[in-house]
């Protein structure tokens, strides 16, 4: 871990020990182990929670002819066990002893479909039901609970005796191995929703009031540790909040089924929570790309969104989770201003400081390129870069580091091993939103602070923005520096005649206008990995400058007017037929009285940086995204 500050290496030190330690008390795998496990199955179960994840009952005819479609890859096992077939990606062989996919079963739930199901679940207890790596990691035993005990209905009705038996049996003994290991889930999520599942089995399943009163306490303590003021996760992952509200949600209901008063932690937690889900939320329903977050499932956020009974406006300044969201008329900027998460919970974080995304008129223009839902180690590397932000690089380097050792892999995942210690933000909210952030990531290897500034109109039409690069410690070095803007895949870049601007067309609404001054600007190719289709190809601009020759780059997004643009053609692919003139968005012309620009000339050193070294199609492009790595 060389290059690593010693405090880092002596927190990822002490974490590291305290696995070891563990995995040497704790054989899980051995048969004395296992055998602490068995016996004392519960009667009945008395209640079962809601699942709120979207059911299609067709995918239940699909597991019925053989093919099992989960987590983004599929088999066809003809009249096999799925249980029995090699898996064709970790992500699949996780959902499969998840059982999440019994949902689609019970949407159908004829007789057939709960014979399948009862078939599926017997197959699973002969092939896997004493022990295995995966099928007993703790976040995979604790999501299969809950998917038992929630779709309890559709699995034992019309049950034989012996299934019934064998079912509970497995429950139980699933139970007590999970309130022995669920401390071992991954921190964060992993381990939230472990605890979850110990709160549906205290008040599932008769006879455990003690374990709902104890997993109730346990409950309460991570949701203060995890759960923000603010109602941001403690990982900084948006999709962190989305997963935790489609466990705690159903939770409260059936502490509500079973007359158990939910605890004040967990009420509080949900009510913070909700409004995060607005504040990430872009107009188009997407939510915002920042450390971690993959594609948005309508189906789901709508459903959590049907939940919040305040529906009131979206929190503007997150500053415990480290995000600012700025708005005006229809136009919207979302801010990462925070530094990185604990090590422990920062397997999906980013190296995105002072990235933003912006969406107008319900069309996402200025985007991060986001993580794909499941897929190569290889892509998510690439979407966890700097580069692949809409932020500055400087020498094709990411502002944080990695884990690759093999042992640090093995043991804690790809957590971050340090990044910015000192963010500073000041907001200031009058008639026009304005924003200044600074970071150090760069500041040990290069001697630069990056400071961001950006405001936005009253009107929401117009964007500005500037990025300093500043030298610390007397030195201050000469480094290139690639001023990213990744566009939506729906957006075209194209120039205008006068090559000083660029003219940005999306799929849906009014065009906008890209200058930025003295600058020169590069149209790339860029990836879009946030999708629901997969990686797809897309654009960015880039602004290339050095550190000491152009410290400050100044550039403004403007709204091109629907008859102007009408006019000119704004919106095709092609190069325009327009020069500055004819669309009058020249600097004086153009600048409201009411619209400070940042302070600082615009300037830029030439075209010397970097060059395409955003995310290109199929991998990382000429330079690569810089993300620098270290074990």
């Amino acid at each position: 871990m060389a290059g690593i500050a010693i405090g880092d290496r002596l927190r990822i030190g002490a974490i590291m020990a305290g696995h070891q330690v563990r995995s040497m008390l704790m054989a899980y795998a051995s048969p004395f182990y296992r055998w602490r496990f068995s016996a004392g199955a519960p009667e009945r179960l008395i209640v079962a929670p809601q699942d709120l994840r979207t059911a299609d009952p067709i995918i239940a005819a699909d597991f019925y002819t053989g093919h099992f479609a989960l987590a983004g890859a599929a088999i066809d096992v003809g009249g096999k066990s799925p249980f029995s077939a090699p898996p064709p990606s970790p992500d699949w062989q996780r959902a499969l002893h998840g059982f999440g996919w019994l949902r689609h079963l019970r949407a159908s739930d004829t007789d057939l479909t709960r014979l399948h199901a009862r078939a599926l679940i017997t197959d699973w207890i002969e092939d896997y039901g004493g022990w295995d790596p995966v099928a007993w990691a703790p976040e995979v035993v604790a999501r299969r609970l809950i998917s038992w005990f929630s779709h309890s209905p559709l699995i034992l009705r019309g049950a034989d005796i012996g299934f019934y038996r064998r079912f509970m049996r497995s429950l139980a003994r699933q139970v007590r191995y999970l309130i022995r290991t669920a401390d071992d889930a991954p921190d964060g999520v992993g381990r939230l929703i472990a605890v979850i599942a110990l709160c549906h089995a205290g008040l599932c399943m008769t006879g455990r009031q003690r374990l709902m009163r104890q997993a109730a306490r346990w409950l309460d303590d991570e949701l203060v540790r995890q759960v923000l003021p603010d109602g941001g996760h403690i990982s900084r992952n948006p999709e962190a909040v989305v997963l935790l509200l489609l466990e705690l949600l159903p939770l409260r209901q059936t502490f509500a089924a079973c007359d158990v008063a939910p605890s004040s932690a967990l009420m509080s937690a949900i009510d913070r929570m909700m409004p995060m889900l607005r504040f990430f939320r872009h107009d188009d329903g997407a939510l915002a790309h920042f450390n971690g977050m993959g594609p948005t499932y309508p189906d789901i956020l709508a459903t959590l969104l049907a939940y919040d009974e305040t529906r009131g406006a979206p929190v503007l300044n997150a500053s415990y989770s480290g995000y600012q969201r700025l708005e005006a008329g229809d136009t919207v900027v979302i801010v990462d201003t925070g530094a990185p998460p604990p090590p422990t919970v920062s397997r999906e974080a980013h190296a995105g400081c002072l990235s933003f995304e912006m969406s107008a008129a319900g069309q996402r223009l200025i985007v991060n390129c986001g993580v794909p839902a499941f897929g190569s180690a290889q892509w998510r590397a690439v979407s966890r870069a700097t580069a692949a932000h809409s932020t500055a690089t400087l020498n094709d380097t990411s502002s944080c580091r990695f884990a690759t050792n093999a042992y640090v892999l093995k043991t804690l995942g790809p957590v971050m091993l340090s990044g910015p210690r000192t963010v500073t933000v000041e907001r200031q909210d009058a008639d026009v939103v304005s924003l200044a952030a600074s970071h150090d990531g760069y500041r040990s290897d290069f001697g630069i602070i990056h400071e961001r500034r950006m405001a936005v109109s009253p009107d929401g039409r117009r964007v500005e923005g500037e990025d300093v690069f500043s030298s610390v410690g007397g030195g201050g070095g000469n480094a290139p520096y690639a001023v990213r803007f990744h566009l939506h895949p729906s957006v075209r870049a194209s120039r205008t005649r006068d090559h000083n601007r660029v003219i940005l067309a999306p799929l849906h609404g009014a065009s906008w206008e890209f200058y930025a001054g003295g600058a020169d600007i590069a149209i790339e190719e860029s990836v879009y990995l946030g999708g629901l289709d997969g990686p797809r190809r897309s654009e960015q601009i880039v602004l290339h400058g050095r550190c000491r020759h152009a410290p400050r780059v100044n550039w403004r997004l403007q709204r091109i007017d629907p008859k102007r643009q009408a006019a000119g053609s704004a919106g095709a692919v092609e190069e325009l037929p327009l020069d500055a003139d004819e669309l009058a968005l020249d600097a004086e012309a153009s600048e409201p009285a009411d619209m400070p620009a940042p302070d600082g000339n615009a300037s830029n050193g030439g075209n010397d940086g970097p060059g395409n070294g955003g995310p290109g199609d199929g991998g990382p492009g000429n330079g690569g995204p810089g993300g620098r790595t270290t074990g």
